[in-house]
């Protein structure tokens, strides 16, 4: 049996529940009930189930403390980041402001949403009324919408646009939601969207006046394996992995060494 037999509410009971032991090192059925409002039967049987899927480094029960020890060569069921696992972690007063800080929330309109997402299946393009943060409002551009992508907080749709002759990456919530939306059929295939088809390989190396020491942690810190990181991403999305990564801030921990651009076969 593993994670995946196992019914979704469970399932998601038993990732927490190896999160505490990965994290935290000690979980216990209490930790079960508070969470998830199960009863105390219901955790004593999560746990026999954990127990059963983790044979390889099964926790120990400390009846003194009354808590499940994680074993000292513990394997998570179910790797997770840190970001991840800060939940558990947190021991927030409802009282105070969270120890998390807020994130924006970005808005999103449902109706031009799902007229994005109809034109791309359908390969029609779009009219619209869009207001860029650099050239200011436009009175109404064609687009054609190709796919919809994310840089981890925002979610833009990449089209491309008869106006600028070219593809560009636009923030759906800047398109004002009284468009007209008149869509239109293709005349002719778009061009490709060679950005789109190919793999930036990016090279990163601890900032350069670091210490030795602090490139070291630098390495630690994002999971190096040698002197250099290498990440992929997509030519077309490079602009936001330097943002999302803070590459042209002035605090930052990391620089590019190189990029290595190849071409990406059937893409899609």
């Amino acid at each position: 049996m593993t994670l995946d037999d196992l019914k979704h509410a469970q399932r998601e009971r038993l990732i927490f529940l190896d999160r505490c032991l990965t994290w935290r090192g000690i979980a216990n059925r209490r930790d079960l009930i508070e969470r998830f409002g199960i009863s105390t039967a219901q955790a004593a049987l999560d746990f026999r189930v954990y127990l059963d899927l983790a044979r390889s480094t099964p926790p120990t029960y400390d009846p003194v403390r009354k808590t499940y020890i994680a074993a000292r060569g513990h394997e998570p069921l179910a790797p997770s980041s840190l970001i991840e696992a800060f939940d558990i972690l947190a021991s927030d007063d409802e009282n105070k402001p969270s120890s998390a800080l807020p994130r924006p929330e970005r808005k999103a309109d449902q109706r031009t949403i799902a007229l994005l997402h109809q034109a791309i299946r359908s390969g029609k393009a779009l009219n619209v009324c869009y207001t860029s943060m650099s050239s200011g409002a436009d009175e109404g551009q064609w687009i054609a919408p190709t796919r919809f992508t994310s840089d981890g907080e925002s979610v833009h749709v990449r089209a491309y646009s008869f106006k600028h002759g070219e593809y560009r990456n636009y923030l759906p919530i800047r398109i004002d939601p009284d468009s007209s939306f008149e869509a239109r059929n293709q005349a002719e295939p778009l061009p490709e969207d060679v950005d789109w088809d190919t793999r930036a390989i990016i090279w990163l190396r601890p900032k350069s006046g670091l210490s030795e020491r602090q490139a070291n942690v630098v390495r630690r810190e994002f999971s190096f394996e040698g002197d250099f990181l290498s990440v992929e991403t997509r030519k077309a999305l490079e602009f936001f992995f330097d943002r999302r990564w803070g590459l042209n801030e002035k605090g930052s921990r990391l620089e590019r060494v190189r990029v290595e651009y190849q071409k990406i076969k059937n893409s899609g």
